[in-house]
């Protein structure tokens, strides 16, 4: 693939994804499919400077770089949680650093997101986005 898509194609894909389901149980249950998609985090990287502060479930982020850009991976021990690092990872993946730093994120308040989680996930996926930024302007 000589164009790899940008932030703001993966974005526009989820919500064609995201508006394909009728309730939000279904969306939730697409949520569950992600994170049993996403690939288990190496046990190595599972420590506490890579754990996101502000999540009620434990969540890690790896960050590093490869080719000029930025790639991340993650888990979490909660399920829906899980589903949520890897709709994050899905999105930010593999770009570059300046662009994940200024990636507004709009398709979290398109497709709901921010409205239908409880507030706890609602603030631990805003920690999750902003260490991910973090991560992507230091090693950028």
């Amino acid at each position: 693939m000589n164009n790899p898509k940008t932030i703001k194609n993966i974005e526009q894909d989820l919500i064609d994804d995201f508006s394909l389901f009728e309730t939000w149980e279904e969306k939730y249950e697409y949520l569950i499919d992600l994170g049993k998609k996403l690939a288990p985090l190496d046990p190595a990287f599972k420590t506490e400077d890579r754990k996101i502060k502000g999540c009620q479930s434990s969540v890690w982020i790896h960050s590093y770089t490869k080719d000029g850009l930025v790639h991340f991976e993650g888990d979490s021990d909660a399920i829906i949680v899980r589903g949520l690092v890897g709709l994050m990872i899905m999105v930010l993946n593999g770009q570059p650093s300046k662009e994940i730093v200024g990636a507004p994120l709009e398709f979290i308040n398109t497709i709901g997101l921010s409205s239908h989680l409880a507030q706890t996930r609602s603030n631990g996926l805003r920690a999750m986005i902003k260490q991910m930024k973090m991560d992507a302007g230091v090693l950028g």
